[in-house]
């Protein structure tokens, strides 16, 4: 195997899939290689001229993208068999051929597209925002202390990209989880002084089917992270908050009463 900084070309193979239906395969592509590229770029390429290595006329590539630098979450796919953002993989530091499919976690759409429906509607299911509506004329809301501002910052760096999601082997189309981040996001919620107020209806949601007993630990989406984001202490801290609520409900305490 050779590196793209040792040839003027670069070897792409694509996971392909017309329609959400039909039957998936692959195809060779081979673009001109230029200094400081990425996957995205590469893709580019293919768009421009749409001829696989046989010389065949092809389709673009479809493929989901926005702000290229690896904020908005949009471009995630399986580069080399590893899930990640195409915006910020290096061709110079890929292996050829670089290998691109779609994650498998998610339905897909077309190509590298996904749809992202499953985690998103988890994150309506554990209330993954701080309700304000109608309190603008309020004010402004209590302080958080800097200590736990800044951790709650490194929770909200969650850019809801599904990395985390295709790397866990509990997150799967015959399973009910709703996966790390969305877990996480209960965390960095329920730590907010307003967002607290809906505390125990979070905490009740991550308590039944697909929530948090569905965590095999496997400790992937640590690793997979794009942004560092500690998930694996959330859940961990969730499964102490999980257990008190526990004891709260069954005995019927004043859940206005931290």
């Amino acid at each position: 195997m050779v590196t793209a900084t040792e040839t003027k070309k670069v070897q792409i193979e694509v996971f392909r899939q017309d329609t959400p239906e039909s039957t998936p395969y692959w195809e060779k592509f081979e673009v001109n290689y230029r200094p400081n590229m990425n996957v995205i770029s590469a893709l580019m390429e293919i768009r421009q001229n749409p001829v696989n290595t046989d010389g065949k006329a092809t389709t673009p590539v479809a493929w989901d993208m926005s702000c290229l630098e690896e904020v908005c979450g949009a471009c995630s796919m399986v580069i080399n068999g590893k899930p990640r953002q195409s915006c910020s993989a290096l061709i110079d530091q890929l292996t050829q051929p670089i290998q691109l499919a779609p994650m498998k976690t998610f339905p897909v759409v077309r190509d590298l597209q996904v749809d992202r429906t499953r985690m998103f509607d988890s994150l309506k299911k554990v209330k993954a925002w701080v309700p304000i509506d109608g309190s603008y004329d309020l004010g402004e809301g209590p302080r958080m202390p800097e200590r736990k501002r800044q951790w709650a910052y490194e929770l909200s760096k969650c850019m809801t990209c599904g990395v985390c999601l295709e790397a866990c082997p509990n997150v799967n189309s015959g399973a009910s989880f709703m996966g790390p981040a969305p877990l996480s996001q209960v965390r960095l919620f329920n730590a907010h002084p307003t967002g607290s107020m809906n505390k125990d209806e979070r905490l009740n949601a991550i308590m039944g089917d697909g929530g948090l007993a569905n965590c095999g630990n496997a400790q992937n989406c640590v690793v997979a992270c794009p942004k560092g984001i500690p998930l694996t202490t959330s859940i961990a801290a969730l499964n102490r908050d999980t257990t008190v609520q526990m004891f709260k409900n069954f005995f019927g305490s004043d859940h206005m009463v931290d």
